[in-house]
């Protein structure tokens, strides 16, 4: 330990453990690079040339965002390899609705110490999201904060920044009464709801992480760790061949806050629920009686993790495509999700 930081360390800080443990980073994340990165990580910002040549009017795209109280779950589990992938890929998402291109990423760590495992383990899932979507990790910031945070606990967040031509921009505004709505898989719960997620399933129904609860192949931790679906690859399949009106990310909200976020004034989605196959671990979250249907599709996104709308006429290549299912239709509202329930056999006939 350098003697000149006796002090930093016996208040919390180690600075010559981060600097050690973040030694190694440069060729690590050098690995996802892009053309256009300039420079090296560990400078006072990231450098990355901004020329577009095939775009006529070219528009940033930024988001940031976290992973939430997935993060207990990743703790108690004393695994975080899938926590940084999750990271990446939530925030491709979120500008890929938009469809942009990401191309570059950032980090933000915060922990009462470094963990230098815990650190590579959430490292190198980034740079593994990174090279699926094809963007830059061009930097970050590992805080240690004792009095912040305590034990094992931590936060982690992320800013993405892409590119979107913009006459290709995919916002909404085209969408009509009469186009259908095409849900994607999830995997799970991706990255939201743990909060509630962890009250039903380790409070109200007693589950333990490491067991296989009721209708679970795999331990709940590992079923409550599938990473977050990156659909950038079903957005870039669909939009050669087809034109999609609108996209949204099933994230916090559930389909109920998130679909709105796209429809035009006076439309609403109908969603027809059942239309899609019911993951067992939001069947195991459904058991809990007190929790209404209503609710669990406002905080879960129930096995749909994206949406995109688009014409009648397309929605069968589309659904095809992405690997998705016709899941509702837009009808004349107030920008709002209208739930409709299965229609029991008996009602048929």
């Amino acid at each position: 330990m350098s003697e000149r930081l006796k002090a930093y360390a016996r208040a919390g800080v180690d600075v010559d453990l981060g600097n050690k443990v973040k030694a190694g980073l440069p060729s690590l994340v050098e690995s996802a690079n892009r053309p256009e990165v300039l420079g090296k990580v560990g400078g006072f910002g990231g450098l990355f040339s901004a020329r577009f040549p095939k775009m006529r009017d070219p528009v940033l795209v930024a988001s940031i965002d976290g992973v939430g109280t997935k993060l207990k779950v990743a703790v108690l589990m004393n695994r975080h390899d899938t926590i940084g992938e999750d990271l990446v890929n939530h925030c491709v998402n979120d500008i890929a609705v938009l469809g942009a291109e990401p191309l570059f990423f950032l980090d933000y760590m915060a922990s009462e110490r470094l963990e230098p495992h815990r650190f590579r383990q959430l490292i190198s899932g980034m740079i593994r999201g990174c090279k699926n979507a094809g963007c830059a990790l061009i930097g970050g910031e590992t805080a240690q904060m004792p009095g912040i945070y305590h034990g094992a606990d931590y936060d982690l967040v992320g800013t993405i920044v892409g590119v979107v031509d913009r006459p290709k921009i995919i916002d909404g505004k085209s969408i009509r009464a009469g186009d259908v709505v095409i849900g994607l898989p999830s995997s799970g719960l991706h990255t939201n709801g743990y909060s509630l997620a962890r009250e039903i399933l380790f409070n109200q129904l007693g589950c333990r992480i490491e067991a296989c609860s009721d209708g679970l192949r795999n331990p709940l931790g590992v079923e409550l760790l599938r990473t977050h679906t990156l659909y950038l690859p079903h957005i870039r399949k669909v939009r050669a061949q087809l034109k999609i009106k609108g996209i949204a990310h099933i994230t916090g909200g559930g389909l109920i806050d998130n679909i709105p976020r796209i429809l035009p004034e006076g439309l609403d989605a109908e969603i027809q629920l059942g239309t899609w196959p019911a993951l067992p671990l939001f069947k195991l979250l459904a058991s809990a009686a007190r929790i209404k249907n209503e609710e669990l599709h406002q905080v879960f996104n129930m096995g749909i993790g994206m949406v995109f709308v688009v014409a009648a006429k397309d929605a069968e290549k589309t659904a095809r495509l992405a690997r998705g299912k016709i899941i509702g239709k837009i009808i004349k509202g107030n920008r709002c999700v209208v739930l409709k329930e299965p229609v029991s056999k008996s009602r048929k006939k």
